[in-house]
């Protein structure tokens, strides 16, 4: 799948890198030997309690509400197999093939971790589909967040047993029996305790912020990009960008935003063709002048969210777990509330870097505002209607991202015969953040296509390393000035260089 060098799982917890490279990227995995000797040891004190007439949950219970019938020893793998195809009750549409590979990756790590009870193969079939590009298809809905993912997680499981769909290496819909059978995966029968520890867990929504969070740090800098070429083109100040200004109010991400505006435009000819002491202009309007302290709250946001990634990675999250000194032991960690809030902190701040990029796309487009611009910067004002509708889309855009805003972390509903009776809703949180950040990249690329027009049209001036170099980016995919033309083409191209990151590598490459 990839030439990426394999990510060990079991020695350490799993970094931030090492989700992206193998869930998006296709590197491999590879368990570590003494991982597989913790599984070995833990699963021994599970056959241990699975031998005892007294009942332990999870080896010879049934579950959730059920938690206090006892369960026959000679009924016990049907359980683990109901438990896995009740639990696989996802509906709607597939989940992206990343998605489903973190949920598959990070299950796997905590069942590397020894403290669950499962046999060593069980860890290494989920391996051996990782590794060859099997992903199970889930379903958007069915998530609550608490007992973890445990829908999703059970579409895992329900592949690794081969029974349902997946999506083989080149992407094909075939049955997992099939599928397994080519990659020579013998299909898994459960035994005691496994069935609850191949679906309780925080996987889902874990992996999903860990992807937004990799985004999000690309998309940043993008935004102050884009913003610089607002401010340039729009022959604005950064003035108000200086060092000694932004120490007066210490705010980490504002002042790491405020280092990047005045690089991009410290040496913007434009700049400097105003800059003396008989331009007053020092009060731009907010959406120019408080850029830093904007976007360096998404960015002050994004580490606050990170701090939390970093520790449910390092968490082994399931119900029961097996302690160290070898009891079995119930617990809330299954959860979702800590990675919920942070999925939602994040849709918040998404929607206000959006909401601030689209009023600057709108100021470049209104004469009134703009400092001696054409109206919607149009070729033949009157025919040509220049970027209007972009500007329509920007808020369109924006609008569904305010309402995305609004937190699936405080929705609890109950669950389970109100067994399960306050749950985080952090699934549903993770996926309208993907749908916020698919956003956010389509807002700052039409604030970057129509930084680059203003650009233009502001020659014989000249723009500054920076923002020239994206600009000339842009115009390797999209027209410059000139009579309307079919508009939505260039649209999607510049969506496509910001989400690929080329806008914020070009723009580092060009700033000193």
């Amino acid at each position: 799948m990839s030439d990426l060098p394999a990510v060990l799982v079991g020695a350490a917890p799993l970094s931030a890198a090492d989700v992206v490279a193998v869930v998006r990227h296709g590197a491999p995995v590879a368990i570590a030997p003494e991982a597989l000797d913790r599984v070995a040891a833990t699963r021994s004190v599970i056959d241990g309690l699975a031998a005892d007439p007294n009942p332990h949950y999870g080896v010879s219970t049934g579950f959730g509400a059920l938690a206090t019938t006892f369960i026959a020893p000679d009924r016990r793998r049907q359980l683990q197999a109901s438990l896995i195809r009740s639990h696989a009750a996802g509906t709607g549409a597939e989940v992206e093939r990343e998605v489903v590979r973190g949920l598959q990756l990070l299950r796997l790590q905590t069942l590397a971790s020894g403290r669950t009870g499962v046999r060593p193969i069980v860890v290494e079939t989920y391996a051996a589909l990782l590794n060859a590009g099997i992903t199970p298809i889930v379903r958007e809905y069915g998530s609550l967040g608490c007992s973890g993912d445990l829908a999703p997680l059970a579409h895992i499981a329900l592949a690794t047993m081969g029974e349902g769909d997946v999506r083989d290496a080149t992407g094909a819909l075939v049955p997992a029996s099939d599928a397994l059978a080519a990659v020579g995966v013998e299909p898994l029968t459960l035994v005691e305790k496994e069935g609850l520890a191949l679906i309780n867990g925080t996987d889902g929504m874990l992996g999903m912020l860990v992807l937004a969070l990799h985004d999000l740090e690309e998309l940043l800098l993008t935004a102050d990009i884009a913003a610089a070429m607002s401010i340039e083109s729009q022959l604005g100040t950064d003035a108000v960008f200086a060092a000694d200004l932004m120490a007066l109010r210490p705010q980490v991400g504002q002042a790491e935003s405020a280092a990047n505006l005045r690089s991009f435009l410290g040496d913007s000819p434009i700049v400097h063709s105003h800059k003396g002491p008989e331009d007053g202009r020092v009060q731009d309007a907010y959406s120019l002048r408080c850029t830093p302290q904007v976007h360096g709250t998404a960015r002050d946001t994004a580490g606050y969210a990170a701090t939390i990634a970093g520790r449910e990675l390092a968490s082994v999250i399931d119900n029961p777990v097996i302690t160290l000194d070898g009891r079995i032991e119930s617990n809330g960690n299954f959860h979702g509330a800590p990675v919920a809030a942070v999925l939602d902190f994040l849709a918040i701040s998404v929607a206000d870097v959006a909401s601030v990029s689209e009023r600057r796309t709108d100021r470049a487009l209104d004469p009134a505002r703009n400092h001696g611009l054409p109206p919607f910067l149009a070729h033949e004002v009157g025919v040509d209607s220049g970027l209007m509708i972009a500007q329509y889309a920007a808020a369109g855009i924006v609008s569904e991202l305010k309402r995305l805003a609004v937190p699936a972390s405080v929705d609890s509903i109950p669950s389970s015969a109100m067994q399960e009776d306050h749950v985080s809703m952090g699934w549903a949180a993770g996926r309208k953040l993907r749908r916020a950040i698919d956003g956010l990249g389509r807002v700052l690329a039409i604030e970057i296509l129509t930084g680059a027009r203003a650009l233009d049209l502001r020659a014989p001036l000249q723009a500054g390393p920076a923002t020239g170099a994206v600009r000339d980016l842009v115009r390797t995919v999209a027209g410059g000035p000139g009579p309307d033309r079919f508009l939505s083409p260039d649209m999607e191209a510049v969506t496509a260089l910001v989400q690929s990151g080329a806008v914020a590598r070009i723009a580092k490459e060009h700033t000193s």
